[in-house]
């Protein structure tokens, strides 16, 4: 099929804070629990209604590894996008097992923190690569910025 898109776009909060391991090559691997909610009202008592998704978010991307890993915690506010992946394994008992996780690695990754800063931490805008962008930063390239 030509010309398909696997992204997926997160805006929520950290369940627990980031588990990091290594692998055997002492490349770092950070993951996530993020929390999105939904709202309505039922229409027949006027309640407001709430439903969660827990969502497990893989990072492969070295900077943003470390940048997640530094600086968040449980309850943290993160907008994030990678691309959904599906694994299947067989645990130790035999049974088949499935998994499908929102994965950041390579260029197209994005992490933004979005707790208030500290005035002593660096900027919290992180793309794969560790660039940073700082807020109000100029983006627009089709106007000369001076």
């Amino acid at each position: 099929m030509a010309g398909s898109i696997n992204e997926a776009t997160l805006l929520g909060n950290l369940g627990k804070d980031p588990e990091v391991r290594k692998t055997q090559d002492g490349k770092e691997i950070v993951t996530l629990s993020v929390a999105t909610s939904e709202s309505w009202r039922e229409k027949s008592t006027g309640d407001r209604k709430e439903r969660v998704e827990w969502h497990r978010v893989v990072i492969f991307n070295d900077a943003l590894a470390g940048i997640a890993r530094d600086f968040l915690r449980k309850g943290s506010k993160v907008y994030l996008r990678g691309q959904i992946q599906s694994r299947k394994w067989v645990d130790q008992s035999g049974q088949e097992k499935y998994a499908t996780e929102v994965v950041l690695q390579g260029f197209g990754a994005m992490l933004v923190l979005l707790d208030p800063k500290k005035d002593d931490s660096p900027d919290r805008q992180t793309q794969a690569g560790g660039m940073s962008q700082p807020s109000g930063a100029f983006t627009d390239d089709s106007e000369i910025p001076f």
